[in-house]
């Protein structure tokens, strides 16, 4: 089955040597390791490169005390590693390079990128978000400190010593189909006519399936069954792993949240190859949105 974007990252993420100082330490020092910059949820790519690239910086391109690493994984080439210069308010200032770079938000050019480099960006992002956002212990408040090569952050205080693991957070995203139609909404803050399928996030004690049900009729009042299982994609934007269904529709009549959504129609197929003649926009390509549409529409 074809991957999703940003599940492209083909590297031995090595977590049996993450406590290993001396390889780490090894690692970060060869000149074959590559260090991929983030800067306050912004990547570091080519500038005005066709298509864009990312920027892959060198052991002797930054300063050992430049931001916080975390080992992304390994290749045959040598190790990856997610550099932080969000302490930095003029982060090119604090690596060495001579060609024409540029941090920028990877959802600006992710669709774009060859799709392991673009896996790679958003796994740097997705780390450095927990990161930032966990700089201090949720169990007794305590500053926690980045160990096991950026895997955990661990609570400094003995008496307390929690470890703190990257989370992600699950989200169900869903095409509802009745057959010849599919259903698809659209949220006040999207582009200009841009409909999409229906998400929503997985609350404790629900299962996967449950969770696609609700959120359905929550946000568009369908009943919905045969819920079935396509694909998932990594989201780092901030911090979600999307999960992707399609369900079957029981009812037809379409009730809004208005918190939720502004619009929900049902489209058949020729209305979505055709879209630009309907004066409505599908979801950006990177998307697994695009992907369950584009499945479906294929599945005849």
């Amino acid at each position: 089955m074809l991957r999703n974007f940003y599940a492209f990252a083909e590297i031995d993420r090595a977590g049996h040597r993450r406590r290993d100082a001396a390889w780490l330490s090894e690692r970060i020092a060869d000149p074959g390791a590559r260090f991929l910059p983030v800067w306050r949820n912004q990547n570091l790519v080519h500038a005005a490169a066709e298509p864009p690239r990312a920027a892959f910086l060198t052991t002797a391109q930054i300063a050992c005390d430049a931001g916080e690493t975390v080992l992304l994984g390994i290749d045959d080439s040598g190790a990856f590693f997610a550099l932080d210069l969000s302490a930095h308010d003029e982060p090119l200032a604090a690596i060495r390079h001579e060609r024409l770079l540029e941090f920028t938000d990877l959802r600006r050019v992710g669709a774009l990128m060859d799709r392991h480099e673009g896996s790679l960006l958003a796994y740097a992002r997705g780390m450095m978000w927990w990161h930032a956002r966990h700089r201090f212990c949720g169990v007794c408040g305590s500053p926690a400190a980045s160990v096991d090569a950026g895997h955990v952050r661990r609570c400094i205080d003995p008496a307390c010593a929690t470890a703190h693991f990257p989370r992600t957070d699950p989200a169900v995203i869903m095409l509802v189909t009745d057959g010849a139609r599919c259903l698809l909404g659209r949220q006040r803050s999207w582009p200009k006519g841009q409909h999409s399928t229906l998400a929503g996030f997985v609350e404790p004690g629900e299962s996967l399936e449950d969770a696609v049900r609700r959120e359905v009729g929550e946000e568009i009042g369908v009943a919905v069954d045969q819920v079935r299982y396509n694909s998932s994609q990594p989201w780092p934007f901030p911090a979600s792993i999307m999960l992707g269904f399609y369900a079957k529709a029981l009812t037809h009549e379409i009730t809004i949240d208005p918190e939720e959504i502004v619009d929900a129609r049902w489209f058949t197929r020729d209305q979505l190859r055709n879209h630009d003649q309907h004066g409505f926009t599908l979801p950006r390509i990177d998307s697994i949105a695009r992907r369950l549409i584009e499945d479906w529409m294929a599945a005849i």
